[in-house]
Protein backbone atom coordinates (compact mmCIF):
# COMPACT_ATOMS: atom_id res chain seq x y z
CA UNK A 1 0.00 0.00 0.00
CA UNK A 2 2.92 2.14 0.36
CA UNK A 3 4.13 1.46 -2.36
CA UNK A 4 1.47 2.52 -4.15
CA UNK A 5 1.23 6.13 -2.42
CA UNK A 6 4.53 6.47 -3.08
CA UNK A 7 4.22 5.58 -6.84
CA UNK A 8 1.21 8.34 -6.70
CA UNK A 9 2.92 11.31 -5.23
CA UNK A 10 6.07 10.49 -7.04
CA UNK A 11 3.91 10.55 -10.42
CA UNK A 12 1.92 13.85 -9.13
CA UNK A 13 4.91 15.50 -8.34
CA UNK A 14 6.86 14.70 -11.81
CA UNK A 15 3.57 16.19 -13.67
CA UNK A 16 3.32 19.37 -11.76
CA UNK A 17 6.84 19.73 -12.35
CA UNK A 18 6.31 19.11 -15.91
CA UNK A 19 3.53 21.46 -16.26
CA UNK A 20 5.44 24.19 -14.24
CA UNK A 21 8.31 23.47 -16.35
CA UNK A 22 5.87 24.18 -19.61
CA UNK A 23 4.66 27.35 -18.31
CA UNK A 24 7.78 28.44 -17.20
CA UNK A 25 9.36 28.14 -20.87
CA UNK A 26 5.97 29.83 -22.57
CA UNK A 27 6.43 32.88 -20.23
CA UNK A 28 10.23 33.41 -21.28
CA UNK A 29 9.51 32.89 -24.79
CA UNK A 30 6.63 35.32 -24.67
CA UNK A 31 9.04 37.42 -22.96
CA UNK A 32 11.16 37.53 -25.59
CA UNK A 33 8.83 37.99 -28.44
CA UNK A 34 7.61 41.10 -26.00
CA UNK A 35 11.08 42.00 -25.83
CA UNK A 36 11.81 41.93 -29.75
CA UNK A 37 8.51 44.02 -30.27
CA UNK A 38 10.28 46.97 -28.40
CA UNK A 39 13.28 46.81 -30.17
CA UNK A 40 11.55 47.84 -33.34
CA UNK A 41 11.82 51.76 -32.95
CA UNK A 42 15.77 51.09 -32.58
CA UNK A 43 16.01 50.02 -36.02
CA UNK A 44 13.54 51.54 -38.11
CA UNK A 45 13.48 55.45 -38.84
CA UNK A 46 11.14 55.99 -40.65
CA UNK A 47 8.01 57.15 -39.68
CA UNK A 48 5.39 55.31 -41.85
CA UNK A 49 6.21 52.27 -41.12
CA UNK A 50 6.56 52.72 -37.62
CA UNK A 51 3.03 53.71 -38.20
CA UNK A 52 2.41 50.61 -39.84
CA UNK A 53 4.27 48.03 -37.06
CA UNK A 54 1.79 50.22 -34.36
CA UNK A 55 -0.95 49.16 -36.98
CA UNK A 56 0.61 45.28 -36.97
CA UNK A 57 0.59 45.28 -33.12
CA UNK A 58 -3.07 46.15 -32.66
CA UNK A 59 -4.16 43.37 -35.05
CA UNK A 60 -2.28 41.02 -32.99
CA UNK A 61 -3.93 42.30 -29.80
CA UNK A 62 -7.49 41.58 -31.82
CA UNK A 63 -5.79 37.81 -32.62
CA UNK A 64 -5.17 37.60 -28.59
CA UNK A 65 -8.94 38.63 -27.71
CA UNK A 66 -10.17 35.56 -30.20
CA UNK A 67 -8.04 32.80 -29.38
CA UNK A 68 -8.66 33.55 -25.62
CA UNK A 69 -12.60 33.12 -26.92
CA UNK A 70 -12.72 30.78 -29.44
CA UNK A 71 -9.55 28.30 -28.70
CA UNK A 72 -9.34 28.30 -25.13
CA UNK A 73 -13.27 28.74 -24.58
CA UNK A 74 -14.70 27.33 -28.05
CA UNK A 75 -17.02 30.45 -28.90
CA UNK A 76 -16.62 31.30 -32.52
CA UNK A 77 -17.32 34.98 -32.38
CA UNK A 78 -17.76 36.62 -35.66
CA UNK A 79 -18.75 39.72 -34.82
CA UNK A 80 -15.50 39.96 -32.53
CA UNK A 81 -15.00 43.44 -34.59
CA UNK A 82 -18.04 44.93 -32.70
CA UNK A 83 -16.01 45.89 -29.77
CA UNK A 84 -13.39 46.44 -31.58
CA UNK A 85 -15.33 49.27 -33.50
CA UNK A 86 -17.14 50.46 -30.22
CA UNK A 87 -13.84 50.60 -28.87
CA UNK A 88 -12.62 52.71 -31.67
CA UNK A 89 -15.56 55.12 -31.76
CA UNK A 90 -15.04 56.08 -27.90
CA UNK A 91 -11.42 57.17 -28.59
CA UNK A 92 -12.82 58.80 -31.32
CA UNK A 93 -15.65 60.88 -29.75
CA UNK A 94 -13.22 62.26 -27.04
CA UNK A 95 -10.59 63.35 -29.13
CA UNK A 96 -13.06 64.86 -31.10
CA UNK A 97 -14.47 66.86 -28.73
CA UNK A 98 -10.45 68.31 -28.04
CA UNK A 99 -9.83 69.56 -31.64
CA UNK A 100 -11.03 73.06 -33.20
CA UNK A 101 -12.96 71.82 -35.82
CA UNK A 102 -12.87 74.16 -39.27
CA UNK A 103 -16.46 74.54 -38.77
CA UNK A 104 -18.40 75.15 -35.39
CA UNK A 105 -21.80 75.69 -34.14
CA UNK A 106 -22.86 77.84 -31.05
CA UNK A 107 -21.32 74.83 -28.71
CA UNK A 108 -18.17 74.17 -30.57
CA UNK A 109 -19.77 71.30 -31.94
CA UNK A 110 -18.04 69.13 -34.22
CA UNK A 111 -17.45 70.18 -37.88
CA UNK A 112 -20.26 67.09 -39.49
CA UNK A 113 -22.94 67.84 -36.85
CA UNK A 114 -22.90 71.30 -38.18
CA UNK A 115 -23.23 70.13 -41.87
CA UNK A 116 -26.30 67.72 -40.50
CA UNK A 117 -27.81 70.91 -39.06
CA UNK A 118 -27.32 69.79 -35.32
CA UNK A 119 -27.71 72.56 -32.81
CA UNK A 120 -26.55 70.90 -29.42
CA UNK A 121 -24.22 68.35 -28.78
CA UNK A 122 -26.14 65.63 -28.41
CA UNK A 123 -26.29 63.59 -24.81
CA UNK A 124 -24.14 60.78 -25.77
CA UNK A 125 -21.87 63.19 -26.35
CA UNK A 126 -21.67 65.09 -23.27
CA UNK A 127 -19.45 62.57 -20.83
CA UNK A 128 -17.16 62.21 -23.59
CA UNK A 129 -15.62 65.47 -22.63
CA UNK A 130 -14.05 63.07 -19.64
CA UNK A 131 -10.82 61.33 -21.17
CA UNK A 132 -11.16 59.07 -18.26
CA UNK A 133 -14.73 58.07 -19.08
CA UNK A 134 -14.12 57.64 -22.48
CA UNK A 135 -11.25 55.09 -21.08
CA UNK A 136 -13.38 53.32 -19.20
CA UNK A 137 -16.52 53.48 -21.69
CA UNK A 138 -13.93 52.19 -24.55
CA UNK A 139 -13.42 49.00 -22.28
CA UNK A 140 -16.78 48.01 -20.54
CA UNK A 141 -19.51 49.24 -23.23
CA UNK A 142 -18.32 46.28 -25.34
CA UNK A 143 -17.37 44.16 -22.13
CA UNK A 144 -21.55 45.17 -21.37
CA UNK A 145 -22.56 44.35 -24.40
CA UNK A 146 -21.08 41.30 -25.41
CA UNK A 147 -21.54 39.84 -22.07
CA UNK A 148 -25.24 40.50 -22.15
CA UNK A 149 -25.55 39.48 -25.89
CA UNK A 150 -23.35 36.33 -24.41
CA UNK A 151 -26.05 35.77 -21.25
CA UNK A 152 -28.88 35.62 -23.70
CA UNK A 153 -27.19 32.87 -26.10
CA UNK A 154 -25.71 30.70 -23.25
CA UNK A 155 -28.00 30.64 -20.62
CA UNK A 156 -30.50 29.47 -23.79
CA UNK A 157 -27.57 27.07 -24.69
CA UNK A 158 -27.43 28.30 -28.11
CA UNK A 159 -23.49 26.96 -29.32
CA UNK A 160 -21.68 25.62 -32.39
CA UNK A 161 -22.33 28.02 -35.24
CA UNK A 162 -25.36 29.52 -34.54
CA UNK A 163 -23.16 31.17 -31.70
CA UNK A 164 -20.99 32.66 -35.04
CA UNK A 165 -24.57 33.45 -36.69
CA UNK A 166 -26.26 35.29 -33.83
CA UNK A 167 -22.76 37.53 -33.28
CA UNK A 168 -22.49 38.16 -36.57
CA UNK A 169 -26.05 39.25 -37.34
CA UNK A 170 -25.19 41.76 -33.95
CA UNK A 171 -22.27 43.04 -35.77
CA UNK A 172 -24.36 43.82 -39.09
CA UNK A 173 -26.91 45.61 -37.13
CA UNK A 174 -24.84 47.64 -35.07
CA UNK A 175 -22.81 48.71 -37.90
CA UNK A 176 -25.85 49.61 -40.05
CA UNK A 177 -27.48 51.49 -37.28
CA UNK A 178 -23.81 53.95 -36.85
CA UNK A 179 -23.93 54.28 -40.77
CA UNK A 180 -27.77 55.35 -40.43
CA UNK A 181 -27.02 57.93 -37.40
CA UNK A 182 -25.22 60.07 -39.42
CA UNK A 183 -26.04 63.19 -36.98
CA UNK A 184 -24.81 61.38 -34.47
CA UNK A 185 -21.85 59.42 -35.37
CA UNK A 186 -20.52 60.89 -38.92
CA UNK A 187 -22.18 58.33 -41.05
CA UNK A 188 -20.20 56.84 -43.86
CA UNK A 189 -17.68 59.51 -43.33
CA UNK A 190 -16.95 58.46 -39.47
CA UNK A 191 -15.16 60.69 -37.07
CA UNK A 192 -12.06 62.33 -38.55
CA UNK A 193 -9.56 65.72 -37.62
CA UNK A 194 -9.00 63.89 -34.00
CA UNK A 195 -6.94 65.73 -31.59
CA UNK A 196 -3.67 64.08 -30.83
CA UNK A 197 -3.61 62.00 -27.45
CA UNK A 198 -2.41 64.17 -24.76
CA UNK A 199 -1.73 62.69 -21.47
CA UNK A 200 -0.51 64.74 -18.72
CA UNK A 201 1.26 67.11 -20.94
CA UNK A 202 2.87 64.37 -22.63
CA UNK A 203 1.82 63.83 -26.96
CA UNK A 204 1.51 60.49 -28.19
CA UNK A 205 2.85 61.36 -32.25
CA UNK A 206 0.78 58.52 -34.03
CA UNK A 207 3.99 58.05 -36.19
CA UNK A 208 6.72 58.50 -34.03
CA UNK A 209 7.65 55.78 -31.03
CA UNK A 210 5.24 57.13 -28.25
CA UNK A 211 2.62 55.73 -29.74
CA UNK A 212 4.75 52.56 -30.72
CA UNK A 213 5.72 51.77 -26.97
CA UNK A 214 2.18 53.04 -25.73
CA UNK A 215 0.34 50.00 -27.62
CA UNK A 216 3.92 47.72 -27.63
CA UNK A 217 3.04 47.77 -23.52
CA UNK A 218 -1.05 47.07 -24.10
CA UNK A 219 0.06 44.37 -26.14
CA UNK A 220 2.41 42.89 -23.74
CA UNK A 221 0.30 43.48 -20.88
CA UNK A 222 -2.88 41.87 -22.74
CA UNK A 223 -0.64 38.78 -23.97
CA UNK A 224 0.49 38.25 -20.24
CA UNK A 225 -3.12 38.64 -18.66
CA UNK A 226 -4.97 36.44 -21.10
CA UNK A 227 -1.92 33.93 -20.41
CA UNK A 228 -2.59 33.68 -16.89
CA UNK A 229 -6.20 33.08 -17.14
CA UNK A 230 -5.31 30.47 -19.52
CA UNK A 231 -3.23 29.01 -16.83
CA UNK A 232 -5.80 29.36 -14.14
CA UNK A 233 -8.65 27.21 -13.23
CA UNK A 234 -10.91 29.22 -15.11
CA UNK A 235 -8.63 28.55 -18.40
CA UNK A 236 -8.74 24.77 -17.36
CA UNK A 237 -12.44 24.81 -17.55
CA UNK A 238 -12.42 26.95 -20.77
CA UNK A 239 -10.89 24.27 -22.36
CA UNK A 240 -12.92 21.16 -21.17
CA UNK A 241 -16.21 23.26 -22.02
CA UNK A 242 -14.58 23.54 -25.39
CA UNK A 243 -13.69 19.85 -25.24
CA UNK A 244 -16.59 18.73 -23.74
CA UNK A 245 -19.33 21.04 -22.79
CA UNK A 246 -21.64 18.24 -21.38
CA UNK A 247 -19.20 16.29 -19.26
CA UNK A 248 -18.51 19.94 -17.74
CA UNK A 249 -22.01 20.57 -17.05
CA UNK A 250 -22.49 17.28 -15.25
CA UNK A 251 -19.80 17.96 -12.95
CA UNK A 252 -21.83 20.90 -11.51
CA UNK A 253 -19.97 23.86 -13.14
CA UNK A 254 -22.13 26.62 -14.40
CA UNK A 255 -21.36 26.29 -18.43
CA UNK A 256 -22.85 29.51 -19.18
CA UNK A 257 -21.21 31.94 -16.73
CA UNK A 258 -17.94 30.50 -17.96
CA UNK A 259 -18.77 31.32 -21.65
CA UNK A 260 -20.16 34.72 -20.82
CA UNK A 261 -16.93 35.49 -19.32
CA UNK A 262 -14.47 34.56 -21.77
CA UNK A 263 -16.51 36.43 -24.18
CA UNK A 264 -16.68 39.61 -22.27
CA UNK A 265 -13.08 39.24 -21.45
CA UNK A 266 -12.19 38.77 -25.07
CA UNK A 267 -14.27 42.25 -25.69
CA UNK A 268 -12.32 43.82 -22.80
CA UNK A 269 -8.98 43.14 -25.01
CA UNK A 270 -10.68 44.13 -28.56
CA UNK A 271 -12.19 47.29 -26.89
CA UNK A 272 -8.86 48.40 -26.06
CA UNK A 273 -7.27 47.54 -29.39
CA UNK A 274 -9.86 49.62 -30.69
CA UNK A 275 -9.22 52.41 -28.68
CA UNK A 276 -5.29 52.15 -29.49
CA UNK A 277 -6.39 52.06 -33.43
CA UNK A 278 -8.18 55.01 -33.30
CA UNK A 279 -4.92 57.00 -32.06
CA UNK A 280 -2.62 55.52 -34.73
CA UNK A 281 -5.41 56.13 -37.31
CA UNK A 282 -6.58 59.51 -36.02
CA UNK A 283 -9.93 58.62 -37.40
CA UNK A 284 -13.03 55.85 -36.69
CA UNK A 285 -15.17 54.39 -39.18
CA UNK A 286 -17.65 52.45 -39.84
CA UNK A 287 -15.93 49.83 -41.79
CA UNK A 288 -13.93 48.83 -37.99
CA UNK A 289 -16.70 47.49 -37.27
CA UNK A 290 -17.29 45.37 -40.66
CA UNK A 291 -18.21 41.87 -41.67
CA UNK A 292 -14.36 41.93 -43.65
CA UNK A 293 -12.27 42.69 -40.44
CA UNK A 294 -14.36 39.95 -38.28
CA UNK A 295 -13.87 37.49 -40.81
CA UNK A 296 -9.59 38.52 -40.81
CA UNK A 297 -9.42 38.07 -37.42
CA UNK A 298 -10.73 34.26 -37.50
CA UNK A 299 -8.51 33.54 -40.10
CA UNK A 300 -5.32 35.25 -38.50
CA UNK A 301 -5.76 32.99 -35.46
CA UNK A 302 -6.34 29.98 -37.93
CA UNK A 303 -3.34 30.37 -39.27
CA UNK A 304 -1.05 31.41 -36.29
CA UNK A 305 -2.90 28.67 -34.33
CA UNK A 306 -6.01 29.45 -32.72
CA UNK A 307 -5.14 27.14 -29.19
CA UNK A 308 -1.72 29.56 -28.59
CA UNK A 309 -2.58 32.80 -27.82
CA UNK A 310 1.68 33.65 -29.20
CA UNK A 311 0.94 32.15 -32.42
CA UNK A 312 -2.62 33.89 -33.11
CA UNK A 313 -0.80 37.02 -32.05
CA UNK A 314 2.17 36.51 -34.65
CA UNK A 315 0.37 35.23 -37.28
CA UNK A 316 -2.25 37.95 -37.05
CA UNK A 317 1.04 40.06 -37.73
CA UNK A 318 2.74 38.17 -40.26
CA UNK A 319 -0.56 38.28 -42.21
CA UNK A 320 -1.40 41.73 -42.46
CA UNK A 321 2.18 42.07 -42.81
CA UNK A 322 2.42 40.28 -45.65
CA UNK A 323 -0.44 41.74 -46.92
CA UNK A 324 0.62 45.50 -46.45
CA UNK A 325 4.22 44.58 -48.30
CA UNK A 326 2.50 42.49 -50.74
CA UNK A 327 -0.41 44.76 -52.08
CA UNK A 328 1.93 48.16 -52.14
CA UNK A 329 4.50 45.63 -54.33
CA UNK A 330 4.44 46.86 -58.18
CA UNK A 331 5.45 43.04 -58.65
CA UNK A 332 2.40 41.70 -56.99
CA UNK A 333 0.19 44.74 -57.07
CA UNK A 334 -2.83 42.76 -58.71
CA UNK A 335 -2.19 39.28 -57.98
CA UNK A 336 -1.50 39.63 -53.59
CA UNK A 337 -4.85 38.44 -53.13
CA UNK A 338 -3.92 35.56 -54.96
CA UNK A 339 -0.79 35.01 -52.94
CA UNK A 340 -2.95 35.15 -49.65
CA UNK A 341 -5.06 33.02 -50.93
CA UNK A 342 -2.66 30.25 -51.57
CA UNK A 343 -0.62 31.05 -48.41
CA UNK A 344 -4.29 30.41 -46.46
CA UNK A 345 -4.80 27.18 -48.69
CA UNK A 346 -1.20 26.00 -48.07
CA UNK A 347 -1.82 26.21 -44.42
CA UNK A 348 -5.01 24.56 -43.77
CA UNK A 349 -3.86 21.70 -45.91
CA UNK A 350 -0.57 21.14 -44.31
CA UNK A 351 -0.94 22.73 -40.70
CA UNK A 352 -4.38 22.41 -39.41
CA UNK A 353 -3.31 23.75 -35.98
CA UNK A 354 -1.50 26.81 -37.48
CA UNK A 355 1.98 28.16 -37.36
CA UNK A 356 2.33 27.24 -33.84
CA UNK A 357 1.16 24.09 -33.98
CA UNK A 358 3.42 23.23 -36.78
CA UNK A 359 7.07 24.79 -34.54
CA UNK A 360 5.18 22.47 -31.81
CA UNK A 361 5.15 19.58 -33.37
CA UNK A 362 8.68 20.09 -34.64
CA UNK A 363 9.82 20.86 -30.97
CA UNK A 364 8.45 17.49 -29.96
CA UNK A 365 9.91 15.43 -32.97
CA UNK A 366 13.29 16.98 -32.02
CA UNK A 367 13.01 16.11 -28.23
CA UNK A 368 12.40 12.70 -29.13
CA UNK A 369 15.10 11.92 -31.43
CA UNK A 370 17.31 13.54 -28.62
CA UNK A 371 15.83 11.05 -26.06
CA UNK A 372 16.70 7.94 -28.42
Amino acid sequence: MSAVIEKESELTINTGAKRFGNTTSQVITYALVCAAIFLVPSIIDDAYLLNKFSTYLIMGMLAIALSLSWGYAGILNLGQALSFGLGSYCMAMTLKLRTVPVHTGSEGLPDFMVWNNVETLPLIWQPFHSFTFAVLAGIFIPVLFSMLLGWFMFKGRVTGVYVAIITLAVLVVVNLLIIDQQRITGGFNGITDLATLEVFGFEFDAYGSSAYYLIAIFLTICLFLALAITKSKTGKIFQAIRDHEDRVRYFGYDVANYQVFAIGASAAIAGLAGMLYTIVMEFASPTFLGVKISLSIVIWCAVGGRHSLLGSMLGAIIIVGMQGSLSESETFLETWTLVMGFVFVIVVLFMPKGLAGAVESLILKIKSRNQE
